[in-house]
């Protein structure tokens, strides 16, 4: 088996029941359960969630994103060995210890296998929220252009690039398009302030305007827990993003919850430590990705300018990426998953069947 082979890209394509369209989004795939099948998991499981809540099966495909687009390699290579399976035991990590550690609970239920999650739906709120405790990337290209006021935090003069901020800044964005805000332009993820969401509780879908502060604080508290723990392994957190929902549980109490992933290579920025107090940033995070495909293009305008989107797709569509950039990526997104969890990442040499087998098995959701 080459291995192409073992690389899951496709992963809108299982059969597993469901009665609803699959939504397929840029790495992950989701089947919504019938009423039926969820009602019977959730009895048969016995998991914390009102007996009618809505389940879905979550897939993680190792296809590769940076630059809005979907890149793929020489070889039928259509993604990164072993990267799904890396951010899903990451997120996995971090969501196991952020319930130890009494924070939230997540959306995920059970993990059935190392590229698949069993969730519960949740009521999302519409805010994609950064914690950034270093300024660079977007944020440093913005403040070296003379740029201040971020989110309405006002930063001084005179900071360096990748230097450590004073305090942790969170700097929120929307998530998807938001109608009648008040100075809030309608469009996806556009930066928004502290005010903005406090005067627009209810179109940020937050239950309660306590609820701003409790989100704050399950923000700043996974930053430090993820942060502390990364700190042991000789690991720098640099920024992150989170993102968080409303879901009910058996007992019928409302309750907010950490969703989609968290602390990845794909949310994240994690630096090497030794590497940084040498005064050398070495990332352990997708930022390798996006400064491969800098250096490997000759115009690397294309990537950054956003006016230039048409010539950016054909320029993912028409390329191919060598073999070896692929595998060096894998290399990271392993490395670290492995570094963070303590265990040897479980991979599949054939994740399709491996996951049909299980679900049908074990879960009855594959006919």
């Amino acid at each position: 088996m080459s291995l192409a082979d073992k690389v899951l890209a496709v992963n809108n394509d299982l059969p597993i029941r469901t009665d609803s369209p699959v939504h397929s989004g840029k790495v992950r795939s989701v089947y919504w359960l019938s009423a039926q099948d969820s009602a019977r998991l959730i009895a048969e499981r016995g998991y914390d969630v009102a007996s009618d809540a809505p389940l879905a099966i979550m897939v993680i495909s190792d296809r590769i994103s940076a630059f809005e687009c979907i890149w793929h390699g020489e070889g039928g290579m259509q993604g990164v060995p072993g990267k799904g399976a890396a951010l899903n035991a990451i997120s996995n990590h971090w969501f196991d210890l952020f319930r130890t550690r009494g924070l939230a609970d997540s959306h995920i239920l059970e993990v059935p296998h190392p590229l698949v999650w069993i969730v519960q739906k949740a009521r999302p709120v519409m805010i994609e929220a950064i914690a950034r405790q270093y300024i660079t990337g977007s944020m440093w290209r913005a403040y070296d252009k003379g740029e201040r006021d971020f989110c309405g935090i006002i930063l001084p003069d005179g900071l360096h690039r990748d230097q450590r901020l004073p305090e942790l800044l969170i700097t929120p964005s929307s998530k998807g398009i938001l109608t009648g805000i008040p100075g809030v332009p309608e469009v996806d993820d556009v930066n928004i302030t502290r005010s903005d969401i406090e005067n627009n509780v209810a179109a940020f879908k937050f239950q309660a305007a306590a609820d701003i502060d409790l989100y704050e604080r399950l923000l700043r508290e996974g930053f430090e827990v993820i942060g502390g723990e990364l700190e042991k392994l000789d690991q720098v957190f640099v920024d992150t993003k989170f993102e968080f929902g409303y879901v009910t549980d058996k007992a019928g109490s409302e309750k907010l919850i950490y969703m989609d992933e968290v602390g990845t290579p794909d949310s994240s920025r994690i630096w090497d430590g030794p590497s940084l107090r040498d005064g050398k940033v070495v990332e352990n995070s997708k930022e390798v990705f996006r400064q491969l495909l800098l250096n490997h293009f000759p115009e690397p305008d294309i990537l950054l300018n956003k006016a230039r989107m048409e010539e950016r797709t054909a320029l993912a569509r028409d390329n191919a990426l060598p073999t070896d950039m692929l595998i060096k990526v894998s290399e990271t997104y392993v490395g670290i998953a492995q570094k963070i969890t303590g265990r040897s990442l479980q991979q599949s040499d054939n994740p399709k069947a491996e996951i049909l087998d299980i679900l049908r098995d074990e879960y009855a959701l594959v006919d």
